[in-house]
């Protein structure tokens, strides 16, 4: 019995270290259908999903009441996650572009202290993620669907050190910009020596 009580409460314990995902509501909208007695009306709602570690994901739903659709968009939400390194846990290694469709975002990376520079749809993304600092700009479609694909399609973009230098087979400290101007050096000497 207190073996059960022990596995019982380590469940809950688990439940609670894993990170809590927190839901924005980004927009919701109402649609008519018209039908031979009237209209019939219903919701979509557009959600954002994320733990403000680095996961984050978006889902749309559509139900008779707006509850019942922000449901369906927050399950849906959570089951297309996706993981973005970021730097320092605050910003993104290297400036990205996204597209979906005619929408098309540029987002850069900021020094510590500028916040979230963004405009809504693509600031709901980002709070969620848990980027404190960045710079971003959507040129083209307004509408807020194309601009948060475009956005999480840029976030797929997003590439850390550890990740390249893995992929190349090699340390993060050889693939470091730091080295690359150490590498410049020997071809000036080589060039000063061609030139005597």
């Amino acid at each position: 019995m207190a073996e059960r009580d022990n596995n019982r409460r380590g469940g809950r314990n688990d439940r609670d270290e894993n990170p809590e995902f927190q839901d924005r509501l980004v927009a919701i909208n109402r649609v008519s259908k018209t039908v031979k007695g009237g209209k019939r009306f219903g919701f979509a709602a557009l959600v954002v999903v994320g733990d403000q570690r680095g996961r984050v994901g978006f889902g749309k739903g559509k139900a008779k009441e707006v509850p019942e659709a922000i449901r369906k968009a927050t399950e849906q939400a959570k089951r297309g996650l996706i993981r973005v390194p970021l730097r320092d846990g605050r910003t993104l290694h290297h400036d990205i572009e996204g597209r979906h469709g005619a929408g098309k975002v540029i987002m850069r990376t900021a020094v510590p202290g500028t916040g979230i520079i963004a405009g809504g749809p693509m600031r709901a993304v980002f709070e969620m993620l848990g980027v404190q600092d960045v710079v971003a700009k959507s040129q083209g479609s307004q509408n807020p669907y194309n601009m948060i694909r475009a956005t999480i399609d840029g976030l797929k973009k997003e590439s850390s050190p550890r990740s390249v230098a893995q992929r190349r087979g090699k340390k993060v400290a050889d693939i470091l910009p730091s080295t690359s101007n150490s590498s410049d050096k020997p071809a000036e000497a080589a060039v000063e020596t061609v030139d005597a």
